[in-house]
């Protein structure tokens, strides 16, 4: 039986090694371009498109939850002491933050509720500006349509990179600063943060808390680095296979969607990109002149976009690093800690027609 099994077995490995392979395939062939987020884009990209030409094997839940553990590590280790020192700096910007969080959601969900006709909890998973990892865990956890809300949520990530640039350049920004050095953590901080995080998202599971394992390690990367217990992030290819992995995992949901409805979804994502980004450069105005920071700054820091992605761009444009991070992480926090509370009793709508 055994002998009869291992075939069955290889099969699976070998099929979810080409989908990992071409996965990497295109973040790699993004990242030769310079395309923003590549390694993520590429990669749901490659899958998509693949994808719909011919079937692929999804990646087993191992995999995902692999991704979901390093994605908490990484997003985690932006809690610095100097970023949790600059949160408590900016009480007014950070509680107009907030609400401008709240007012993003309701209104981008409800474009979304009432001209594409969506469900509830796949408009406001949709609408979520940022922490896509955690949207995209809840949404495993919750049945929700995974392909769509990706499509959407990538969408707005890569025009709000592309085109976030010229419009600080149109308000006036500071020159273009230096790449910050990476801190990498060494072995011995590294195993602490993935025992620690894999153990706190184990106690979420139990406690049957949505997208446990993102929001636990998460949660045990940012006390640890916040208390200066442990220093660095992951690896920079570490990092790569992370957006490899979580772009693969979207792709794959994104090749399952009918191709009619993938060319409904652009027009939808256009129009939901510039509903929450017009409400979110409108609160950045007051935040702006609260915490005493150019507009480009809370521009950066408002922008429904993700931690990573959000955070190279402000040290890319020279702007305040600490400002756009605390805002950010503290976004995120915000967004995995409520999401789940926020569609805890929606339930996923099953596809019409």
């Amino acid at each position: 039986m055994a002998l009869l099994g291992y075939p069955t077995r290889l099969t699976i490995w070998s099929r979810e090694a080409l989908v990992i392979g071409l996965a990497a395939l295109g973040g790699g062939l993004f990242a030769l371009f310079d395309v923003p987020a590549a390694w993520l884009s590429g990669s749901m990209l490659a899958i998509s498109i693949v994808g719909m030409a011919r079937p692929l094997p999804s990646l087993r839940k191992p995999w995902f939850d692999a991704t979901m553990l390093l994605s908490g590590v990484l997003i985690g280790s932006a809690a610095t002491p100097e970023a949790l020192a600059a949160s408590a700096r900016y009480p007014g910007s950070l509680a107009v933050m907030f609400v401008g969080l709240g007012a993003i959601m309701l209104t981008t969900g409800a474009y979304l509720r009432y001209v594409a006709r969506w469900s509830w909890i796949d408009s406001l998973l949709a609408a979520s500006p940022g922490a896509l990892a955690a949207v995209i865990s809840v949404a495993q956890a919750k049945g929700a349509n995974i392909g769509r809300i990706a499509v959407v949520q990538l969408f707005r990530i890569l025009v709000l990179v592309a085109i976030l640039p010229t419009i600080m350049q149109m308000t006036g920004s500071s020159p273009p600063g230096q790449l910050p050095t990476v801190v990498v953590a060494g072995a011995g901080d590294l195993l602490i943060l993935l025992v620690s995080g894999l153990a706190a998202g184990l106690v979420f599971e139990r406690i049957g808390v949505t997208a446990p394992i993102i929001l636990g390690a998460t949660l045990a990367s940012a006390v640890l680095h916040g208390a200066g217990l442990v220093h660095g992030t992951l690896p920079q290819s570490i990092q790569i296979a992370v957006f490899v992995l979580l772009g693969a995992s979207m792709g794959g949901r994104v090749a399952h969607v009918k191709r009619s409805e993938i060319l409904a979804l652009f027009p939808l994502a256009i129009g939901g990109f510039f509903v929450s980004v017009a409400v979110a450069f409108a609160f950045a105005w007051p935040a702006a002149w609260l915490a005493g920071v150019p507009y480009a700054s809370a521009m950066a820091a408002f922008a429904p976009g993700g931690l990573e992605a959000m955070a190279m761009l402000a040290f890319a444009m020279g702007l305040d690093p600490l400002y756009v991070g605390a805002h950010h992480l503290a976004r995120f926090m915000l967004v995995g800690l409520a999401m789940p509370l926020i569609v805890a009793k929606l339930k996923a709508e099953p596809p019409k027609g």
